[in-house]
């Protein structure tokens, strides 16, 4: 289970501090599937981004799957997210001059797992995204669609516990936004726990519960499916 209780955090600049998360209190259930919504500045990407094990917050208690670690070190965060975290963004985040295959071993490299077990990971983890034919090709020869089958074959590869998807359907058109979403829903169904940051009502609906953050705080908390 992921539980945040009265999390706050601050950003500041010499001139401005801007309060991001205002005591925000929230749990997950393993293998639920949450839509964080909200206008821009609310603090979708903060909450996501301590979800995730990326920051940490100024103030309160985060338990990730069972263990406190809102005053881990960085060092402590990054072993457990290369562990147990798989992150899904909106512009894909491919290297350009690697090709598909080697684009989602990148995230087995620091794991201590052998060539020959890598390269079967890989290969499961594109077949079931739908795009094992091109393994190939580099990130430029793929349309957007296919580029974000990559990216979720990427999270996928380590089989981690928890997918963060940052607005995943951002810039795909809606076909291939829909593909996304069916995808995102089968992984949930696997029981992976997804946690996704939208703009769109419609890609909500395709979660179990959704979550409205305003000025840095949770306003509302609506189950959308049994």
């Amino acid at each position: 289970m992921l539980k945040l209780e009265t999390v706050s955090k601050k950003y500041r600049t010499t001139e401005v501090e801007t309060s991001a998360l205002n005591g925000v209190s929230l749990e997950i259930a393993p293998g639920e599937f949450v839509a964080i919504m909200g206008p821009s500045g609310c603090g979708k990407s903060t909450l996501l981004n301590i979800l995730g094990l990326l920051d940490s917050p100024d103030q309160g208690a985060y338990w990730f799957f069972g263990e406190e670690v809102a005053k881990r070190s960085e060092r402590e965060l990054t072993a457990l997210r290369r562990t147990g975290v798989g992150f899904i963004f909106q512009s894909f985040n491919l290297i350009d001059d690697l090709n598909v295959a080697e684009n989602v071993e990148v995230s087995l490299l620091y794991r201590h797992i052998g060539s020959s077990d890598r390269r079967k990971r890989v290969a499961a983890a594109l077949e079931r995204v739908g795009i094992a034919h091109r393994a190939k090709h580099l990130p430029h020869q793929l349309s957007g669609g296919q580029q974000q089958r990559v990216a979720i074959a990427r999270a996928l590869v380590a089989e981690p516990k928890l997918i963060l998807a940052d607005e995943p359907t951002g810039n795909l058109d809606t076909e291939n936004g829909t593909a996304v979403m069916s995808l995102l829903t089968e992984i949930n169904d696997a029981g992976t726990t997804v946690i996704m940051v939208t703009h769109s009502l419609v890609h909500a609906g395709y979660a179990k519960r959704t979550v409205k953050l305003l000025d840095g705080r949770v306003v509302s908390e609506t189950q959308l499916a049994a």
